[in-house]
């Protein structure tokens, strides 16, 4: 079963699937290449390789050492594991990205996603108080945008809700305005239908296109 029929397999039978969709491929590679660990790794490459060389050629001059050199090349292959590690996160970046999709129905929106494991969330709109769109740098060169979906406990930074582990963010889509317009309207309706004091319903409430007006 492939991770796509796993999220559709969470829509209940009487839910509507209004969009689905999954990031922009380029856009999610580049951002995972170009990330904040980037700059780092270069300069922890570049300070290793330094020294690896200036070892080599000292080591030479004093006629040479097998087990200094063996020695040197198990050191710096663990005193590079920052490197390692973002190389790592930059190949697993194409496994996180076919785990990766989206689904909104009307009553709520569903995300797939992980690297080592599989992972699908599902956020219901009454529990959405924030729908923000988001650009980055590689967002407006592909023409795309994330729409961050949180809660009243969340934090959103870089573009990314973190915080209460309630919250969500759909990535790298070109339909970020329609489907930032769509769970604004959802939102807005949803909760306006649930919550809603029932003494100022009107006498016939045909769901969420419902118009509430306060009386006197």
């Amino acid at each position: 079963m492939s991770t796509r029929t796993d999220l559709e397999a969470m829509v209940g039978s009487g839910e509507q699937v209004l969009w689905r969709g999954t990031p922009l491929k380029k856009c999610f590679i580049f951002e995972s290449i170009f990330n904040p660990m980037l700059p780092f790794a270069i300069l922890w490459a570049a300070i290793d390789i330094g020294f690896i060389v200036v070892s080599s050629k000292s080591s030479s001059q004093f006629g040479g050492d097998n087990n200094v050199g063996i020695f040197l090349l198990f050191f710096f292959a663990i005193h590079l594991m920052p490197v390692w590690m973002y190389l790592g996160g930059v190949l697993l970046s194409f496994r996180r990205y076919k785990n990766t999709a989206y689904i909104i129905t009307d009553k709520g929106i569903y995300v797939s996603g992980g690297t080592f494991t599989y992972n699908c969330r599902m956020k219901p709109f009454t529990e959405l108080s924030n729908v923000n769109i988001h650009r980055g740098i590689f967002d407006q060169m592909f023409n795309v945008g994330d729409v961050v979906l949180s809660s009243q406990n969340s934090v959103v930074y870089a573009g990314r809700a973190v915080g209460s582990g309630n919250s969500l963010t759909i990535t790298d889509i070109a339909e970020y305005q329609e489907v930032f317009s769509l769970v604004k309207q959802l939102q807005t309706d949803i909760y306006s239908d649930t919550m809603y004091p029932n003494d100022l319903r009107p006498e016939e409430n045909h769901g969420y296109q419902t118009k509430y007006k306060g009386r006197m």
